[in-house]
């Protein structure tokens, strides 16, 4: 097959080591010198380090920081989770590395279908929350997220730190890069957070390396239908392969890509599966949405938070974390 990429993001980086025998390009937005990957770069070493060496890497080189504990701000209080698996890794520098020696149209702007991909048997949407060639979501809930890339030896943690917003409507982080360098970020949905990140600049006398960050959608698959639209295929968080509560999309997107790749042949069957495998995300979503409502209730909500946290408790190789269900009560509390 002849296949089209749209977005060099995680998805579509990942996608283009991973279609082996089919002719591909990808379609990037951004010039070559002005790309780069957001997101605070957190992911769990043992489950995707299995991904990045189907596509050919070692995901070790490219790891800057391995957490032992997460400390979780409430607002009244602190704990910490344990974690496993979970680290901080170069992910810009990974996916600047699964494009080499790939066929890039950089600084290519698309919004339609047109003569370009007249001769392509798929077009992979791959770009995002702007879910670009696909028909708009109804009822879409985007996040507005700010994040520095900084320097500081004055920071007062040295491994992974969230502060929740109230109502869970999103959350502050400090996730350690190595060497004094850190990303230090925030996403809510109000937009509650303006003001706190700058005034925590300059609390710990950081030298900004660079300010990204970018809106995140959390609405699950379930809500992101149709998938697929003529030769046009959602992949990644276009059809919305961000795990709600934290707000993750790296392996979920990568999972998606590995979905697609084994049903390319069956757009259904493609999107049954998806729908199949991230069955979990309504539930967490479900859960979310409460608390950004303002509507929870334990009595109500909680065979939704006891399926999360079943669901968390069972693939903790998956997130890299130790679960608890007095911690997701803390944090339902929170």
């Amino acid at each position: 097959m002849k296949i089209a990429i749209v977005g060099a993001g995680v998805a579509g980086s990942y996608l283009l080591n991973r279609l082996d025998g089919h002719e591909v390009e990808c379609f990037e937005m951004r010039p070559q010198d002005k790309w780069y990957t957001v997101c605070a770069w957190g992911t769990s070493e043992p489950y995707i380090s299995e991904m990045v060496k189907r596509a050919g890497f070692n995901f070790q080189d490219y790891v800057l920081h391995k957490g032992s504990k997460m400390t979780v701000d409430t607002g009244h209080g602190t704990f910490d989770i344990k974690l496993s698996g979970l680290v901080s890794y170069d992910k810009h520098r990974l996916c600047e590395d699964m494009l080499k020696g790939k066929k890039m149209h950089w600084g290519t702007q698309v919004k339609q279908l047109d003569a370009r991909f007249a001769d392509f048997d798929l077009v992979v949407d791959a770009t995002g929350m702007q879910r670009a060639l696909l028909p708009k979501i109804k009822n879409d809930i985007i996040v507005p997220c700010v994040e520095y890339q900084v320097k500081s030896n004055k920071f007062p943690w040295d491994d992974f730190y969230i502060k929740p917003y109230h109502g869970l409507t999103g959350y502050l982080w400090f996730f350690p890069l190595g060497e004094g360098m850190a990303h230090i970020g925030a996403g809510e949905l109000h937009g509650g957070y303006k003001g706190e990140l700058e005034a925590m600049l300059k609390k710990y006398d950081c030298e900004v390396i660079r300010k990204i960050g970018r809106p995140v959608r959390i609405v699950p698959p379930a809500y992101c239908q149709p998938f697929s639209e003529g030769k046009v295929v959602g992949v990644g968080e276009s059809i919305g392969t961000v795990f709600p509560m934290l707000g993750e999309g790296i392996i979920p997107s990568m999972q998606c890509a590995e979905l697609f790749i084994e049903n390319i042949d069956d757009m259904e069957a493609y999107a049954e599966e998806v729908l199949k495998r991230t069955d979990i995300y309504a539930k967490v979503f479900r859960f979310v949405k409460s608390k950004m409502d303002g509507d929870f209730s334990i009595m109500r909500n909680f065979p939704d938070l006891l399926s999360v946290y079943l669901y968390m408790h069972r693939n903790e190789r998956r997130f890299g974390l130790q679960t608890k269900l007095s911690d997701l009560m803390k944090l339902a509390n929170a």
